[in-house]
């Protein structure tokens, strides 16, 4: 299948959602819910305000099913991208209203915030993404402290092919510095 192809489900999902199924309402929220609220959190840091964005994403798509286009690009990316932009509306409404109500801060200052809120919730997104093998591997040598030798004895694989895996991961992780939302191709205005 060529690489710009959707998948099947991805279309599948769309026509049924477009048809009002409640069921594909449920699996989509079944295997995304986790994902939309991930990010949601990651740029928020507020539980509840996590929740509502997860809430307000699935009201929308089930609202708006003919708002993904299978010819865009993947399920995942929209989704991502359409909780990347309720999030950031989200923070930059409530730093808003918090510098204009204390006086403290600048519009400078909340968006730095945001580009950093997006950063890490792009990094979050791309190590979901990544292949097992790699984010397997960036787990073991960063989060659990083990160095290539022990990440690859740990892995069952050379050292050469642990170096490879870290290297490439954190190629992957280098891009979520770029500006915009998480990766995959932009839907609608950008946030």
């Amino acid at each position: 299948m060529p690489k710009d192809t959707p998948s099947r489900w991805d279309r599948r999902m769309q026509q049924r959602l477009a048809h009002g199924e409640a069921a594909a309402l449920g699996e989509l929220y079944d295997r995304f819910a986790s994902l939309v609220h991930g990010l949601a959190h990651r740029v928020l840091d507020d539980e509840t305000a996590a929740d509502q964005i997860t809430r307000d994403v699935f009201t929308q798509i089930w609202e708006n099913p003919e708002a993904y286009d299978p010819k865009q690009g993947p399920l995942r990316s929209f989704i991502a991208t359409l909780t990347h932009r309720h999030a950031v509306q989200r923070l930059r409404q409530t730093e808003s209203a918090a510098l204009v109500r204390t006086g403290l801060g600048t519009t400078e200052d909340l968006e730095r915030k945001v580009r950093r809120a997006s950063a890490a919730a792009r990094a979050d997104y791309i190590v979901t993404s990544m292949p097992a093998p790699l984010r397997e591997a960036l787990d073991l040598a960063y989060f659990q402290r083990r160095d290539y030798r022990q990440t690859a004895a740990d892995l069952g694989v050379t050292e050469d092919e642990a170096r490879r895996r870290l290297r490439l991961g954190l190629q992957l992780l280098s891009t979520a510095h770029d500006a915009g939302p998480p990766p995959g191709r932009s839907y609608g205005r950008p946030a």
